[in-house]
């Protein structure tokens, strides 16, 4: 980081005047005999490489290097409803304690609510070494402010080098508030991470419309937070013997206590989830009309799938939003999914590449969903699934 620095000895009116000229965004003006760049700079540094050589100059900050020694730790938040955890926490789980072999850190648990002992013993048996457990009646209804004055307070006791937050609703809600109050970085929904040997995380998610894969450190920032969607890495698996140990967290009920009061809970209609879907034919642009999609519908039904889309799909107006695989819609992880007339983008692909098997009927052998299906059939998908779906009705050949 750096900043620009303005030489008011070297700046007369007649500089003044070529250097207010020369920038694009109009943020260099020139008042009472002072030289000012204000708010509406953009960094380009126009000024310092075109403008009046010496007048304004870019200075380099230091870099505060942090002593990454005292943070230890890969922390998971624990999210729960109804008593119930969400399951995209045994996913974190089954990612943090991989992540920690790496150096030989702990795996923490941070659970926040009401009457938790049953949660918490029940997260002992996969595999976190200590739940940290804020137990109070005033954290019984999620409230944003309570929950991240939780997370202030464990941070600063515990120490942690990683947080990891589910991309829900609630850890959408939080991570971005904690990671604000550490004036540290929050990547959201990575799909894959990895740990250096310097306790570095490497936080990956496509980037630029799912044009790139980008690769996110932040080595002078502790925590590193990240939140990671539902259904994009393995669960942890459950062990008969629990382990490891809980911890009672205590915090002053004047950071427990909120304004904000639940006057009455609505229970929200069961919609379309395609991420809970065992079997899913997934459709694209290959299928040329909205009729069309009648043969995809039957292969469903025969299957006992979830019908879903890509993108192009939704702005066509043919789908539910909700149907939508992608960064952009939904992640799934079904035992089988049927891709028909679907290229493979980066976008497509980071939500569903986590399918245990992947048949792929497109036309482009070089179909970027070629590289992820374990069986590909190179063709038009209008002679490859009438053949297709005569065999599953038990027709001839």
């Amino acid at each position: 980081m750096g900043s620009l620095k303005v030489h008011q000895e070297k700046v007369t009116s007649e500089i003044a005047e070529k250097m207010c000229a020369l920038c694009p965004f109009h943020a260099i003006s020139y008042e009472d005999g002072t030289l000012k760049i204000d708010a509406g700079c953009r960094m380009c540094r126009l000024c310092v490489k075109n403008g009046v050589p010496g007048v304004v100059t870019f200075e380099e900050e230091a870099a505060q290097e942090i002593d990454k020694n005292l943070w230890n730790g890969i922390a998971v938040f624990a999210e729960w409803e109804k008593g119930e955890v969400h399951p995209v926490v045994y996913e974190l789980l089954g990612k943090a304690k991989e992540l920690a072999e790496v150096n030989g850190h702990p795996v923490y648990v941070l659970l926040v609510g009401y009457e938790l002992s049953r949660i918490a013993e029940e997260l002992l048996h996969y595999g976190a070494d200590c739940v940290y457990c804020y137990d109070s009646q005033y954290l019984s209804e999620f409230k944003p402010g309570p929950y991240t004055n939780v997370i202030e307070d464990f941070v600063n006791k515990i120490h942690p080098s990683v947080m990891m937050y589910g991309a829900t609703v609630k850890g959408r809600s939080l991570a971005p508030r904690a990671a604000a109050r550490f004036q540290t970085g929050l990547t959201a929904d990575c799909t894959v991470l990895k740990m250096k040997k310097n306790t570095d995380l490497v936080q990956i998610r496509p980037a630029f419309g799912g044009n790139i894969m980008a690769q996110i450190v932040t080595p002078n920032c502790r925590p590193q937070f990240c939140t990671v969607r539902y259904k994009v890495f393995s669960s942890a698996e459950r062990s008969r013997q629990a382990s490891g140990k809980i911890e009672k967290m205590g915090l002053a009920d004047e950071k427990l206590k909120s304004c904000v009061k639940v006057q009455r809970e609505i229970e929200k209609p069961k919609t379309i989830d395609i991420a809970q879907a065992e079997v899913i034919v997934a459709v694209g642009r290959g299928v040329k009309s909205r009729q069309d999609l009648a043969m995809a519908q039957e292969l469903a039904e025969l299957l006992g799938a979830q019908l879903a889309c890509t993108r192009p799909l939704i702005e066509a107006g043919w789908f539910d939003a909700r149907r939508q695989i992608g960064l952009s819609g939904r992640t799934v992880k079904p035992k089988l999914i049927i891709t028909l007339g679907i290229s493979g983008s980066v976008q497509f692909a980071a939500g569903m590449k986590g399918a245990e098997c992947i048949i792929s009927i497109n036309q482009d052998k070089n179909a970027d969903i070629f590289n992820l299906a374990h069986y590909c059939f190179v063709g038009d998908l209008y002679e490859i699934l009438p053949k297709l779906l005569c065999r599953l009705k038990g027709g001839a050949r």
